[in-house]
């Protein structure tokens, strides 16, 4: 996109309620590192209303050590890249070359020159359906507990997304994961990474995603479209020509937020802990033992709060504020929960932007 189109985008992101993106790069030898610096520049820049993004991932080719730095000091929040398969031969077969993308070794190592680079939360995942999802799993423990040891912090997320019908796409797939071990995969994950992101995408149809949210996923995406200027065009319809995979939820946002807070999850936009520094080894102390919760409710509630009032639809806002209520009844420190309670009316009357 150009800028302009860029911008445009960003606006209508913005008019959703959104305030995370992560942005997706292709390996066109046009994405360096300083093309991707200036989009993120221009993603924070855009404002409107009490419209912002106040955190933007990035999902990209791996760089080499400086160019981890570039895209650190644009303010980034994860860095993800995708090994796409852990099995060498399949990730062979599947990336014969020429180019840098068949160099398995460059792919996998990437996180370690991200660290070096100064980027201290790093995304992981695999494609599952490429190889045997037994052996991508036991690919993704191994790689989370690689960087703990390299680096003295493990994945900030990890995501498993099933391979989707695409455009153009013909290849034979043996190894399909059904609906019954994807629910399996994602338990087994959850169990040997606990103090991780896990993160699932709307490749999913609504009800998958509605079963396996209970297995510990901590992560979704919302009203998501793949084709290029797509967040402008206003339209349900899906543009498969255009589009890098299928979409199975095409839910937009409001309606997202308000089926987990039927189901008594608080949908959370916060950004705090990258804004105040609990970043890398800082976020694992608090994560791994558990304690950051001790942040994330009370700023899901916040940012949650910011939603209701500014974007959602009457409905969602009525089950919003219900769900508040019954999570600041939970909160047994007095003082606690007045404070919160007392953030929550700020937002009502106006203020934005309360961190926690």
């Amino acid at each position: 996109m150009t800028p302009d189109e860029l911008e445009n985008e960003i606006l209508s992101l913005e008019d959703e309620g959104h305030k995370r993106l992560i942005l997706v790069f292709g390996e066109h030898p046009s994405y360096s590192p300083e093309f991707i610096a200036d989009c993120v520049k221009s993603c924070y820049r855009v404002k409107k209303g009490n419209g912002e993004i106040r955190r933007v991932n990035i999902n990209a080719a791996p760089l080499d050590v400086e160019g981890f730095k570039v895209v650190k000091s644009s303010g980034i929040g994860t860095y993800q890249v995708f090994q796409e398969t852990y099995h060498k031969e399949t990730y062979a077969k599947y990336h014969p070359g020429p180019g840098p993308k068949s160099d398995y070794l460059w792919r996998l190592n990437a996180m370690e020159r991200a660290f070096e680079g100064g980027i201290d939360d790093m995304g992981i995942g695999a494609l599952f359906g490429l190889y045997d999802w037994r052996f991508e799993v036991l690919g993704l423990v191994t790689h989370a507990l690689r960087l703990q040891q390299v680096c003295g912090v493990g994945p900030h997320t990890i995501s498993f997304p099933r391979i989707k019908p695409a455009l153009g796409m013909n290849i034979e797939l043996p190894y399909e994961v059904s609906d019954s071990d994807f629910k399996k995969l994602v338990a087994i994950l959850r169990l040997a990474v606990p103090y991780t992101g896990l993160i699932m995408t709307a490749r999913e149809s609504a009800a998958i995603r509605d079963a396996v949210i209970e297995f510990g996923v901590s992560q979704i995406d919302a009203g998501t479209r793949l084709e290029i200027g797509g967040y402008q065009e206003k339209s349900g319809d899906q543009h498969l020509d255009k589009e890098q995979f299928e979409i199975a939820d095409s839910r937009d946002l409001d309606l997202v937020i308000r089926w987990l807070l039927q189901k008594g999850f608080i949908p959370s936009f916060c950004t705090s802990c990258y804004r105040v520094g609990r970043t890398g080894e800082h976020f694992m102390e608090f994560a791994i033992p558990g304690f950051i919760g001790n942040f994330c409710t009370p700023n899901a509630m916040l940012t949650l709060a910011e939603y209701l009032e500014d974007y959602s639809s009457q409905e969602t806002k009525e089950a919003g504020y219900l769900l508040i209520e019954q999570e600041l009844d939970k909160i047994t420190n007095i003082k606690r929960r007045e404070e919160i309670k007392s953030k929550v009316e700020q937002i009502k009357n106006g203020k934005r932007d309360l961190l926690y």
